[in-house]
């Protein structure tokens, strides 16, 4: 008020405002002395505090998600709602069909969110109520269609649920279309390990992403996959079709190291050395890569064919060979397996078409005591590096570059 009657007086009527000005600043002051000295006998101003505190709180506001006319909603991710001062007393979401989804309420109220997927191509509506901290109720509603995909994507994995492997196993997803969201697929699968490990996604193509820690799995590990795709926008109108699910065990810790040097494999359980097996590698023009190679999968009874890898069984160096055990390393055709007749090479020379021959009491043992994941290391076989996208071959790949994310 001062500033207002000073500003008059600048317009030419100082002397009539003059008095009143001196009597507001006198009431002013009188104002402000009896708000900072109590008032003898105390009086209580906390109710006139509440009162004005409560006359200022903002109004209870709900945020629903998908918000009212949304279009092309993704089914696979959640509906949503959200209370701010206040909290929510009913919430329910309907689809056309007036089925009511599954959903919870938080704890304090102040949120809920669907727990069941919605459909491809449907029409749903929210409704929301809540109250504020007076009792106020207030009501919302929204509704939304959900997107109609190009196509559903499936997605296959490896390893599947249930299955128990070794410290060198990576976690690798197939799609079966070109995926243009990756960030998406990332988001949408969840991989956990306890006791907790330090790991990332790394894309070999477009359509295969692999997961893998920092370093080899400790043994006793347990990993749970929740790869919820279903639902899920993955660019160029793809959607996830089916969700999938594994809890994989990591067994003991099982290692070989095999120098085609000196012929042969020293064999490494849980720290300890269990076995060294003499072994034959692939001879001149057939010499095994060398890096760090994880078995893919344990046979027996197996046919090795060189038409396989692209040389015809009836050439002159093609076969077609049945052994009693074979363990796959690579997509190229490497394997471990029994081979009796190079018996009296193994140790001494190398003499095999790429794979590692041992005898069959060793292979058979071998086998016995390992699984798929784990982990083979091939050096001074003379032989080129070993491709990181031939078979799970993931650990030629550094961390650092591996952190990257590869064909993003």
């Amino acid at each position: 008020m001062a500033e207002r009657q000073v500003g008059m007086a600048r317009g030419g009527r100082a002397r009539a405002w003059a008095s009143v000005i001196g009597v507001a600043v006198l009431a002013v002051s009188a104002c402000t002395t009896a708000e900072s000295t109590p008032a003898v006998g105390g009086g209580d101003t906390t109710g006139a505090s509440s009162v004005s505190a409560a006359s200022e709180a903002a109004p209870l506001g709900l945020a629903l998600t998908p918000a009212d006319k949304a279009a092309e909603v993704a089914p696979g991710e959640p509906v949503v709602v959200a209370a701010t001062g206040g909290k929510l007393t009913d919430v329910k979401v309907t689809g056309q069909d007036g089925k009511v989804v599954a959903g919870a309420l938080s704890a304090d109220g102040a949120s809920w969110r669907s727990t069941e997927a919605l459909g491809y191509g449907k029409t749903y509506t929210t409704a929301a109520t809540g109250q504020d901290s007076a009792g106020k109720t207030v009501s919302s509603t929204s509704t939304f269609t959900t997107a109609k995909p190009k196509r559903q994507t499936a997605l296959s994995m490896n390893p599947l649920d249930g299955q128990k492997v070794g410290v060198g196993q990576p976690f690798a997803f197939y799609f079966d279309v070109a995926i243009a969201d990756k960030a998406a697929v990332e988001k949408a699968i969840q991989v956990t390990a306890t006791p907790a490990a330090e790991g990332a996604f790394y894309w070999f193509s477009d359509k295969e992403v692999h997961w893998r820690p920092k370093e080899y799995w400790k043994p006793g590990t347990t990993v749970v996959v929740d790869a919820a795709v279903y639902g899920k926008h993955f660019g160029n109108g793809f959607y996830g079709r089916e969700d999938r699910k594994a809890t994989v065990t990591i067994g003991d810790s099982v290692t070989a190291l095999v120098d085609g040097a000196t012929h042969q494999m020293t064999v490494t359980v849980n720290g300890t050395v269990a076995r060294t097996i003499p072994v034959s590698l692939g001879k001149k023009a057939h010499e095994t890569p060398v890096g760090t190679y994880v078995v893919m999968s344990e046979h027996t009874n197996y046919t090795m064919d060189s038409s396989t890898y692209g040389v015809p069984v009836d050439s002159a160096a093609g076969y077609r060979t049945k052994v009693a055990v074979a363990s796959r390393m690579s997509n190229s055709g490497i394997f471990y397996h029994s081979a009796p007749w190079s018996v009296k090479d193994q140790g001494a020379r190398n003499v095999s078409h790429g794979c590692i021959n041992m005898s069959t009491e060793n292979a058979t043992w071998l086998q016995s005591i390992s699984s798929k994941g784990d982990v083979i290391v091939v050096q001074n076989s003379g032989g080129p590096v070993l491709e990181p996208w031939d078979g799970l071959s993931v650990w030629q790949i550094p961390w650092e570059t591996w952190k990257a994310g590869g064909k993003r």
